[in-house]
């Protein structure tokens, strides 16, 4: 047990002290998909979803995802996020709208969860404005693309590329 750092010695949940903890410039960046039916993915791209517009919807709903991580999440640290950005791209070979999100924070521990929730919390906004249309969509592909700052030092997923702006 002694590797998984949110486990005391009796194997019981404890939540991590990160008090003696630098204070550093932390990143994260998150990628997922909702693959949905051409017919929905050309509805949002045109605006014909009746409930609004769907990404500027899930743009706030990943935001308030990335803010509320440690209410979500148990063992999470609640953080002073310094930015939450969120960018979505369709994919017309997929049917899917990729979504990514980038946080930041000056602190004692990363953001690598509140990158993850705020693409979680786009893809299951986009489902749920466009669940009357089509509620076969498939939410997947949920990963950390890349993360700096803090001991750990510096990770990026092989394979994953820049999207172009």
């Amino acid at each position: 047990m002694e590797d998984f750092t949110h486990f005391d010695s009796q194997g019981r949940a404890r939540m991590v002290d990160v008090g003696a903890k630098d204070i550093t410039e932390r990143e994260a960046k998150a990628r997922g998909a909702v693959f949905m039916a051409p017919e929905t993915l050309q509805l949002i791209k045109t605006g014909g979803i009746k409930k609004g517009d769907v990404l500027a919807v899930a743009q706030v709903a990943g935001i308030m995802g990335a803010k509320r991580t440690f209410e979500l999440i148990p063992m999470c640290h609640p953080l002073l996020l310094t930015g939450i950005d969120l960018e979505f791209r369709y994919d017309g070979q997929r049917s899917a709208i990729e979504i990514e999100s980038r946080v930041r924070c000056q602190g004692k521990t990363g953001v690598e969860m509140e990158a993850l929730t705020a693409v979680s919390a786009a893809a299951l906004t986009i489902y749920d404005m466009c669940k009357a249309v089509d509620r076969a969509m498939i939410i997947g592909e949920i990963r950390l693309v890349e993360k700096s700052g803090g001991k750990s030092g510096v990770f990026f997923r092989e394979g994953e590329q820049e999207w172009e702006k």
